[in-house]
């Protein structure tokens, strides 16, 4: 029952009798409802109400004849009131005494739903042995007492309960193995459930479906290399079982073991040539997950021959080509995928990204503007802004930008960074630096300030982009870009270099691989006239990152240092891969004669 509008939770006595007396003149047939006061989906922690542990072929047991009398209509009342009011101890005390009173099997299932619904132990199993008594095939009242008894450490009462519900309910035996297992998996004593489930599967050991069933619950109760043992014990008995195979291999990834399971599949997939999809998909996936993208895509190409239509063999073939940079068999594989109409959103995203690729802006943007959905819709918007901008037309560009609804702060800063950029890109500093004022007034974003900050540089405000990173570091004092870039400015544009390699040595600890940062120690070391070290951290950036930055750098001090030799060979090879980037241009020309 529920509460009436605007009563505060009283319930009206007349209505209630009237409802009660209505069920129980039929015999108690629709009491109690399992949808009403208490949610009966919460007793699921040890019964089996939801539709997937349902168990086929329990029946509905004889009802009695009970004498509508004052005393049952108040135990009832109250029952319900208590558990809509939250009172479980009331509502469970009352429904045990009307379980025991009127020997009704529904009222006992129901008394038992509740107790377990509020965790009283003592209660349910009280319940559940009236129901037992009163519907002894019911095997939800035999999975309570079950339960009950691995509580209480009793497993002999507990596989009593246990093998009545294997060799009695209704459905097929690894079916019930799940049920068990679901209320087994959720007991605190998982070796009790062990021990339990051992016992069960005893006269089981040549039945495969039951075995398997069996492996999933040693998994469930973290005993994998149990799990482990019992799928080779199935793979003994049906080999060529795909779901058995890659449960297995699944496990072994999971266990670290991943080199194995390829090796598995691979041994597995060359003995079976027939009937292997599933078994192949999942090996070419692993071998994505391993980064073998050659590999992987080879499988993959294997499967789309035999099923040419597969959306997901497709797609993970988009976008293998894509990763290799093969764009004409990607936009293949892609344009494929978007004629069956399914995943077609995705498939038209990157199609975009390939007609970018190839500079086919006009076609880029069809593409970009079909979207009207999926993961990369606000990305495509974006992406369509920057294709206005390529075509020089920044304010159809800033227009498109102001149009994109962001979903939450990270994409209304990428909206604001890539207005910012589009603006910097033309010299427009000044009108870059009004859209980063104005939302910053908003918010002190990290990263909207660091955008600010490089802006800054650019304009000769060291002041702005000083007081910007340090408004981070107050935020954030282990922000190793803003650490980074402080120092490096420092070192760069000022003379003072001990408090730029203080900045820049906090921002290696914090990424000591960073290409960036070893630039930058490089860099200030120069500066502070330690051309050795220098020239150690300049080359390991170099190693890491052919950046032609890196290279100027490097250069600049190798020829200070009196080896002008290394020093053309260093830009003259950078020269070969970013021939006209300015800032090796311009060191150059500083140092050459």
């Amino acid at each position: 029952m529920r509460p009436m509008k605007h009563t505060q939770n009283r319930c009206c006595p007349a209505a209630v009798f009237s409802l009660f007396c209505t069920l129980l003149v039929t015999g108690c047939t629709t009491l109690p409802d399992q949808s009403a006061t208490v949610d009966s989906n919460a007793t699921q922690q040890i019964t089996t109400s939801s539709p997937e542990n349902v168990l086929p072929g329990d029946r509905n047991p004889p009802r009695p004849d009970i004498e509508l009398t004052e005393d049952i209509l108040y135990k009832l009342l109250v029952a319900e009131v208590a558990g809509q009011r939250g009172q479980l101890d009331i509502a469970v005390k009352n429904y045990l005494e009307l379980a025991r009173q009127t020997r009704d099997p529904e009222i006992a299932s129901r008394a038992t739903r509740i107790a377990v619904y509020a965790r009283d132990d003592e209660a349910a199993y009280q319940a559940a042995r009236i129901w037992v008594e009163l519907d002894p095939e019911n095997s939800d009242a035999h999975q309570v007492l079950a339960v009950m008894a691995v509580r209480d450490g009793d497993l002999e009462q507990a596989m009593n309960h246990f093998q009545y519900i294997l060799h009695n309910a209704g459905g097929v035996i690894d079916q019930k193995l799940w049920i068990i297992a679901n209320l087994l998996s959720k007991e605190e004593d998982q070796e009790v459930a062990r021990q339990v489930m051992d016992q069960l599967m005893q006269d089981h050991q040549d039945d495969p479906d039951a075995l398997y069933a069996y492996a999933h619950v040693m998994s469930r109760l973290n005993d994998d290399e149990k799990s482990l043992q019992i799928l080779e014990k199935v793979l003994e008995l049906v080999p060529d079982n795909v779901n058995a195979n890659i449960s297995y291999v699944s496990l072994l990834q999971k266990t670290d073991r991943t080199s194995e399971a390829i090796a598995w599949l691979e041994k597995t997939l060359q003995k079976n040539t027939e009937d292997n999809f599933n078994l192949r998909l999942y090996y070419a996936r692993l071998l994505t997950d391993q980064k073998r993208f050659d590999d992987a895509r080879r499988q993959f190409e294997l499967l789309v021959s035999e099923a040419p239509n597969n959306v997901d063999v497709l797609y993970a073939l988009g976008l293998l080509n894509l990763q290799n940079n093969r764009l004409d068999e990607a936009q293949t594989y892609f344009e494929r995928l978007s004629s069956l109409g399914e995943q077609s959103s995705e498939a038209n995203y990157y199609l975009g990204r390939i007609a970018e690729e190839k500079g086919e802006l006009e076609k880029a943007a069809d593409w970009y503007q079909n979207l009207q959905d999926g993961s990369n819709y606000f990305d495509a918007q974006v992406r369509l802004a920057l294709i206005y901008a390529r075509q020089k037309d920044i304010e159809a560009a800033r227009e498109q930008l102001h149009s994109i609804k962001a979903d939450n702060l990270e994409q209304k800063n990428i909206i604001i960074q890539a207005e910012g950029e589009l603006l910097v890109e033309e010299k427009r500093f000044q009108d870059a630096m009004a859209v980063y004022n104005t939302a910053l007034t908003q918010s002190s974003d990290p990263d909207l300030l660091y955008s600010r900050a490089m802006l800054a540089e650019k304009m000769g405000r060291l002041d702005i982009l000083e007081r910007d990173l340090q408004t981070i570091l107050e935020q954030d004092p282990n922000h190793a870009q803003a650490l980074n870039a402080l120092g490096y400015t420092l070192a760069d544009r000022t003379n003072r270099y001990q408090e730029a390699y203080t900045y820049i040595k906090k921002a290696l600890e914090l990424k000591p691989d960073d290409f960036y940062i070893l630039d930058s120690m490089g860099w200030v070391l120069y500066r502070m006239g330690r051309l050795e070290e220098s020239i150690e951290f300049l080359n390991r950036a170099l190693k890491q990152r052919r950046d032609p930055e890196i290279a100027a750098h490097l250069g600049e001090v190798l020829w200070v240092k009196g080896d002008r030799a290394a020093a053309r060979e260093i830009w003259e090879a950078a020269l070969q891969e970013t021939p006209e980037d300015s800032r090796l241009l311009d060191v150059i020309k500083r140092f050459s004669p």
